[in-house]
């Protein structure tokens, strides 16, 4: 897949930054509660929280990527092309 530069402004990176930084924090929930032999209900539902804060953070990037890239592209062709390497990792995404 062919790489292309994409600079984030300051706002949203710091608003990327902030939301894998919530995540890292409920894994380490995690990974604390299992060394504390907590229970799995209370283990899973953490874990639930972290993969809901993942695929939020993945929309955002999406639609980031999907708005700023591909509908800013130079020119059709190249918006085609971000488009099918977007697809393609969604395809991953979804299995």
């Amino acid at each position: 897949m062919a790489s292309h530069h994409h600079e984030h402004s300051p706002a949203e990176k710091r608003a990327l930054l902030l939301r894998l930084r919530k995540i890292s924090g409920q894994l380490a929930a995690v990974e604390r509660m299992i060394e504390a032999d907590r229970d799995c209900p209370e283990v899973l539902m953490q874990v639930v929280s972290a993969r809901k804060a993942l695929k939020s953070f993945a929309q955002v990037v999406i639609h980031q990527h999907t708005h700023q890239c591909i509908d800013g592209a130079s020119d059709p062709k190249d918006s085609r092309r971000k488009l099918h390497e977007l697809l393609t990792v969604l395809e991953r995404y979804i299995e």
